[in-house]
This record gives structure tokens, C-alpha cells and sequence, in this order.
């Protein structure tokens, strides 16, 4: 009896234990989003216009005007914040196949490029590893840490991060298209009739992304030639590409409900994350 009665104060123990690393870990995780998201709001310039004017994009590429006319009405307000809330799984490696489950929230600033992603990944159950994948005033972070509290590398800065979390923002823009619009910092160059290539500038950092159009005439993929992606701790520079689907109307826009996204290795595509929105809000300029 004495064994059971040990073994069961040692259970209890472990439990109380484990719940407050949890507890502790998410409170501490909470603040230093609090503090992230804080320098992202920040980082927000002026607009210089508040609302679409479908005259605006008479002299773009047809694939892009075309994209325009379906996902945008006349007079549409612009986007300055989004709030995401997304769930899916993420693949914790190019060689072999990790599919976690994950759950994240997103904080999106459009007139000026920038988000937060504050993501928590399900490596085993109840073994949460929490991730901010950012870009805020210029400077690119990529920070997990196995419940909060032990760092599992940090990667900040500026070069090959920054210009990496900026080109997520791009590829993302579907969410927020009004930043796609002229006026608003990125120039289209023609392809063909059904892609076109977007070039932005943020800083010292520019980009070229080409964007697919579907039959539909929404964006059905983007694609850049070269991306930093972290391998055995380096950074590689591999083909990067983004799917999309299921769009859907919201505060008169369409915006796809589905994305994929993967790296185009020497030995094939390496899909790593497959995300489905579950809320979004957004505050509109004025």
C-alpha cells in the first residue's frame, strides 16, 4: 500500500508540475507576442487612399485586372489590419514526413508590409512548441520554443530572414488584397494571359513574386525562384511555392479559405504547411 500511495503522490506531483510549466509557458508566451505585436502596430505609415477606384487598374496586365474585377467591388474600403485565426498541419521535415497539427493567430498590418504569427504546434500530446514567424519593420524573426520557454533557435534580423518573412507577406496578400492595388507600393509586369509577376519594395529589400491566375480568374498560386530555407540549421536557397482555394466573400471581398505552401528541393516538391482559415476580421482605413 505504502508503493501505491507513493507512486500516487509522485503522479499527482508530475501533473502539478507539468500543469504549471504549461501555465507558465503560455503566460510567458502571451507577453512576448503582447511585445511583438506592439512594435507591429507601430510600424503602421499613413494611406495615402482609402478606398478602391476601378479606374486605377485599367493599365494593368489582364490576368491582374481580371483578378481585380472578381475579388473587388468599386469603392471597396482599404485593408490596414487583419486578424487571422488559422488551423492545419505543418511538416517538420524535408526528408521524412512530420505532419503536426497547429493552431496560430495573425496580426497583419497592409499599408506598410508586416505581420505576427503566433503559432503553437502539437509535437506530441501535450508537448505544444510555440512559434512567432514574422516581419516587423524590416527585420525578420523566427523564434520556436518547446512550450514557451526553451528557445529551440532564434533567427532575427535583416538580410536572408527579413527578405524571406517579406515574401510570406506577399504570398499571403490574398487575404488582404487592396495591397495588391496600384498605388499602394508593387508594380505587375506582364507574363502571359494567366500570370503576371509583382515587384514590391520595403527598405532596402526587393522582391519579385510571380503570381498564377485560375479560370476563375482568382489567384491560384505564387511562386519565387529562391528562398532562405533553414536545412540542418543553414540556409538554403530553394524554389518556393503557395496554392490556393476555396474563396469565399467576406466585407466584400473574395479571399481563398485554403493554402498550401512548399519547397521545390533537388529531389521534388516538399509540402510543409496546409492552413485553412477559421476567422477573420479586419479594420479598414479611414
Amino acid at each position: 500500500m505504502d508503493i501505491l500511495k507513493w507512486t500516487a503522490a509522485a503522479l499527482i506531483l508530475v501533473t502539478i508540475l507539468y500543469g504549471g510549466v504549461v501555465a507558465f509557458g503560455a503566460w510567458r508566451w502571451k507577453e512576448v507576442t503582447r511585445v511583438l505585436v506592439a512594435r507591429l502596430d507601430a510600424a503602421e505609415i499613413p494611406y495615402t487612399a482609402v478606398r478602391y477606384d476601378a479606374r486605377d487598374i485599367a493599365d494593368l496586365p489582364a490576368p491582374v485586372r481580371q483578378y481585380f474585377e472578381r475579388v473587388l467591388t468599386d469603392g471597396q474600403p482599404m485593408v490596414r489590419l487583419v486578424d487571422l485565426e488559422l488551423g492545419g498541419m505543418f511538416n517538420l521535415s524535408l526528408d521524412t514526413p512530420q505532419w503536426k497539427p497547429f493552431t496560430s493567430t495573425q496580426r497583419v498590418i497592409a499599408n506598410r508590409p508586416g505581420f505576427v504569427w503566433n503559432g503553437r504546434i502539437a509535437m506530441f500530446p501535450g508537448v505544444p512548441v510555440r512559434v512567432h514567424d514574422a516581419y516587423v519593420a524590416g527585420t525578420g524573426v523566427l523564434h520556436p520554443a518547446l512550450f514557451g520557454l526553451v528557445s529551440l533557435g532564434t533567427v532575427q534580423g535583416a538580410g536572408e530572414i527579413a527578405r524571406g518573412e517579406l515574401m510570406r507577406w506577399l504570398a499571403e496578400s490574398i487575404w488582404y488584397p487592396t495591397v495588391l492595388l496600384p498605388g499602394q507600393g508593387l508594380s505587375w509586369q506582364p507574363v502571359d494571359d494567366t500570370s503576371a509577376l509583382a515587384t514590391l519594395t520595403d527598405g532596402p529589400i526587393t522582391l519579385t513574386m510571380l503570381f498564377r491566375f485560375g479560370e476563375d480568374g482568382l489567384v491560384s498560386g505564387i511562386r519565387v525562384e529562391a528562398r532562405g530555407g533553414l536545412v540542418a540549421g543553414e540556409t538554403i536557397m530553394m524554389p518556393w511555392e503557395g496554392s490556393f482555394r476555396d474563396y469565399r466573400p467576406i466585407d466584400g471581398m473574395m479571399i481563398p479559405f485554403h493554402g498550401e505552401v512548399a519547397w521545390i528541393t533537388p529531389q521534388g516538391e516538399r509540402p510543409y504547411f496546409r492552413g485553412t482559415v477559421i476567422r477573420v476580421e479586419y479594420q479598414i482605413a479611414k
